[in-house]
């Protein structure tokens, strides 16, 4: 009998044994404001980036990768969750739409359930090193209900809120429009109605008390005082470094700190490689304000930006030959990628541009072109991922947290929807098209986009409620606002919306009029396919065409461009093709109430013009 139970816990501490090492390690790796275009093995030939074109050599490289939103906070918290930012209140409302102050009250909810506090439930050593973005308190400095630490993180070192202008002398500050507005306008009109009214004074026109200009004066001096306050200690009271629940640096400092939070890093994964780990490398760079050692400083191609870029690619590379030392590259999921598209509008006071290249698409941060959400995406697993692949299906980097939670053995929650998919099946060649057929694309929480992957066509079709106005005009940003923004005077409504493809192809009307589908109400709309001009490919899925158009070369037709026009009900439905070259209609039906999307007015016949571009 002794024997017998001897036997059975050698078999069950073999099995515990098994499992554990059957699960993977995870090195998730997130930069800041990084554009598609910036990387080596994206299409840039004159950045230096070894390291991460090393990581896309041994793994796959995806091209239709999609951060769930065009901003920070609302990305992050996709990312962290597997679900749309609206879902769990990130997304916000007003012109701003990331936390700026470390006192403000919102944050990611407790009720969210991230991938770190499945995987720590399963016996996961987890950490959080660099940006965190997603709130710290929410009654009081000392609760940090939204703080890494609260949300599955048994380790912190790096910045709560997030990296800005402010935070360096000399580069700057983000606040510079609502100075202008809220300082030096009021200032100028005080000025101009003190100078008017002595004038008037001294012509004998007018008797002006002299209690008037003490006020105005001593207005003056408030509006200023009040200026410098807050540029004195908005540095310290949100520029700072944290381990833990303890701030460590305050204000904070750029030296050596790519290293300093680098070198973390190697030593969590040398103290855990023993263990499973999950390890979220969450970079500041290259958010503004940008910097680098002096081992980067002034070496690249591209000034500061492309310094920070290069010194971040040797932070990869230091991460990559740890796992390498300790033998553990081949048991460890690593993961590369850019919360949202370059910040295109980025130019320092001195001219300077700051930001990065989004490649040959259109737009950037904050706003749903595909600028602004195309990011690159890497995944490495040796022996597991098949090197060297690229992979061109729509995929989201809401996608990492159901692929992380099943690889850990965690069961997904089931009180909830989890917006992404697990990308194994994809990344493994078990399955060629993605599990996604549509993707909605959410400025701030206004339904700004929605993107149709047909499970027979090879399209992929992409329909705007609304596009952001750029300014100046024929400019590739919002200039103006340093940032585009998502509502009223600052976009163009599209009504019916506007639709488009990813491959650029000639124009071509398509004829709408207003009908109901199943007692819900939207814009039936059809086509024919146009004839593409010389040298445009087509996309490559299995069964589909993927040859090169030439004039005159129509082919075979998409299927329906989305007419995305209801405004209620509560499910997705799509009409299958039913020939060639007629395209049939499709109606994306919105629950009720859950967003915000511009109205939809009935009429006769429109006009849309769709680009396939």
């Amino acid at each position: 009998m002794k024997m017998r139970i001897r036997v059975l816990l050698l078999l069950s501490l073999f099995e515990a044994h098994s499992h554990a090492a059957s699960r993977p390690n995870f090195v998730l790796l997130m930069a800041d404001d990084l554009g598609i275009g910036d990387p080596g093995c994206y299409g840039n030939e004159t950045l230096r980036t070894p390291n991460i074109d090393r990581l896309a050599e041994g793994g796959v490289k995806l091209t239709h990768h999609l951060a769930a939103s065009p901003l920070c906070t609302p990305s992050r918290a996709a990312f962290m969750t597997g679900r749309y930012p609206i879902r769990s209140g990130m997304a916000s409302e007003s012109l701003v739409g990331v936390f700026i102050f470390s006192a403000s009250s919102g944050g990611l909810p407790t009720s969210e359930i991230t991938f770190a506090k499945l995987l720590k439930n399963q016996g996961y050593s987890t950490a959080l090193i660099g940006k965190w973005h997603l709130g710290t308190n929410c009654h009081n400095k000392t609760d940090f209900c939204h703080h890494p630490l609260s949300h599955g993180f048994d380790y912190f070192h790096g910045i709560p809120m997030t990296n800005l202008r402010d935070c360096k002398p000399g580069e700057g500050s983000v606040f510079s429009g609502g100075i202008r507005v809220l300082v030096f306008i009021p200032l100028q009109i005080i000025a101009i109605t003190l100078l008017t009214l002595a004038v008037l004074k001294f012509l004998g026109l007018v008797h002006v008390p002299p209690a008037i200009f003490v006020c105005l004066l001593c207005l003056a001096a408030m509006i200023l005082g009040l200026l410098v306050c807050f540029l004195h200690y908005f540095r310290p009271l949100n520029c700072f470094l944290m381990r833990n629940h303890e701030i460590t640096q305050q204000p904070i400092s750029y030296d050596n700190l790519m290293q300093r939070l680098t070198a973390d890093a190697v030593q969590f994964i040398q103290r855990n490689a023993e263990t499973p780990f999950l390890l979220v490398l969450s970079y500041l760079h290259v958010h503004t304000a940008l910097f680098s050692s002096k081992d980067f400083s002034g070496k690249s191609k591209h000034g500061a930006y492309g310094d920070a870029v290069e010194e971040m690619d040797w932070g990869v590379g230091q991460i990559l030959n740890v796992l390498d030392e300790l033998k553990l590259a081949n048991n460890t999921l690593v993961y590369f990628t850019s919360d949202q598209g370059a910040h295109v509008e980025e130019v320092s006071t001195k001219g300077e541009v700051h930001g990065g290249s989004n490649g040959i698409y259109k737009g950037g941060k904050a706003n749903n072109w595909e600028g602004g959400i195309r990011i690159p995406g890497i995944l490495r697993w040796p022996g597991v991922i098949k090197a060297g692949l690229e992979i061109d299906e729509p995929t989201s980097n809401m996608d990492i947290f159901p692929t992380v939670v099943n690889l850990a053995g965690s069961p997904l929650p089931k009180d909830r929807i989890i917006d992404g998919r697990d990308l194994m099946p994809l990344l493994q060649g078990k399955t060629q098209l993605s599990d996604h057929e549509f993707l909605f694309h959410y400025c701030n929480f206004y339904l700004n986009a929605v993107r149709w992957s047909p499970r027979n066509s090879t399209s992929v079709w992409k329909a705007f409620f609304f596009t952001p106005k750029f300014s100046p005009e024929g400019a590739n940003g919002c200039f103006s606002t340093h940032l585009c923004l998502c509502h009223g005077q600052f976009v163009n409504q599209h009504h019916p919306p506007q639709t488009a493809t990813p491959r650029p192809c000639r124009r071509s009307p398509i004829s709408c009029h207003w009908a109901t589908f199943s007692g819900s109400h939207g814009f039936r709309c059809a086509a024919r396919l146009p004839g593409c001009p010389a040298s445009v490919t087509g996309r490559n899925r299995p069964g589909g065409r993927a040859a090169r158009c030439t004039s005159g070369d129509r082919g075979p037709a998409p299927a329906a461009p989305p007419a995305l026009c209801t405004h209620r009900a509560a499910a997705l439905r799509r009409a299958s093709p039913v020939g060639t070259s007629d395209w049939e209609p499709l109606s994306i039906l919105l629950p009720k109430g859950s967003v915000k999307s511009p109205p939809v007015t009935p009429g006769g016949k429109q006009s849309l013009w769709y680009t396939q571009g």
